[in-house]
């Protein structure tokens, strides 16, 4: 499986090998993402606190305390400056991660029930956040304020991210729909899915904004063209039945697909051929969330309870 070759460079893959394993959350570890300089890591859990790892050494630089319950998602502002957490408590938090002691500097309230997913624009003066609740709030950051509660989903909000540019977002639920909303205005431009069953788990735009990747708990990923609301590619391989496990886009050498799985994997599938390349073994629980680098060949990834842990994976040059 290693040896096989990528469509998307016609050159031979080269395979992930485990790198380092991060041991300093005490419960599951909820979302992990690098920063866009690539510099830092962040990783978040069910413990009440997020991790600042240094890039490249993976040495502990901020433990960010203030939550009081678990956390569920943490996003980067496009300057790799603040973090936003969502987490149980109902609050979002905004953190300053290069100050010296990594302190909180705003915290949003808002939401009736737990926030679970939160996301930067790409200029980072708005933020969009997704909640057990089922609405979606945008806040401004200056501000600390709400400016839109949009509402349209009838069970929980798993995911919302902006396209590149800022003017559209795209939420997943668990009523099993993907919709495409207005940034500035919060109008509902489109539903991409409305299926009830399977619940959609996760969905991004891709790095050009052209495309959507979703997940639903079905054990698939599909990467729709939205504009013309019908679905390309679908890459299928993993286990998402229960948990809602974020996937990602690998763009550092060739393109690929990346996502966790409830088999303890990671798996990376060519975005084009939709052949999977590759599957990493490690975790000792789900793979709940992976990251790639921005700019280099590298993916971390984050373990349940049974696990806990952060995994570093590079490839070889």
């Amino acid at each position: 499986m290693a040896t096989s070759t990528s469509s998307s460079s016609n050159q031979p893959y080269r395979p992930y090998r485990h790198l380092k394993t991060l041991t300093a959350h005490q419960r599951a570890v909820s979302c992990v993402k690098f920063s866009n300089d690539g510099s830092l890591l962040a990783s978040a859990s069910l413990d009440r606190t997020l991790i600042i790892w240094s890039s490249p050494t993976f040495s502990l630089l901020h433990h960010l305390t203030g939550h009081s319950d678990g956390i569920s998602d943490l996003a980067w502002s496009s300057d790799s400056h603040y973090i936003c957490s969502a987490s149980d408590d109902r609050t979002l938090r905004i953190w300053d991660a290069g100050a010296s002691s990594g302190e909180c500097v705003k915290t949003l309230r808002g939401h009736s029930d737990v926030v679970f997913c939160v996301n930067f624009n790409p200029q980072s003066n708005f933020i969009v956040s997704g909640s057990f609740d089922e609405t979606i709030r945008i806040w401004e950051v200056k501000t600390g304020k709400c400016i839109h509660v949009i509402t349209g989903h009838t069970m929980p909000v798993t995911s919302v991210h902006f396209n590149r540019d800022g003017s559209l977002i795209v939420s997943g639920s668990h009523d099993g729909s993907c919709k495409i909303w207005d940034a500035s205005s919060g109008t509902l431009l489109k539903t991409l899915i409305d299926d009830k069953v399977p619940g959609v788990s996760f969905t991004k735009f891709s790095p050009n904004g052209k495309f959507i990747l979703v997940a639903t708990l079905n054990d698939t990923l599909k990467l729709w063209n939205y504009s013309m609301g019908k679905f390309l590619k679908i890459y299928t391989g993993h286990v998402n039945r229960v948990y809602c496990i974020t996937s990602t886009f690998s763009v550092t050498n060739g393109k690929y697909i990346v996502s966790g799985s409830e088999d303890r994997c990671v798996y990376l599938w060519d975005l084009q051929s939709k052949n999977m390349v590759q599957k990493l073994e490690g975790h000792t629980d789900t793979v709940i969330s992976v990251t790639c680098h921005p700019s280099e060949n590298k993916i971390a990834s984050a373990g349940l309870d049974g696990d806990r842990t952060v995994r570093i994976w590079v490839q070889d040059p």
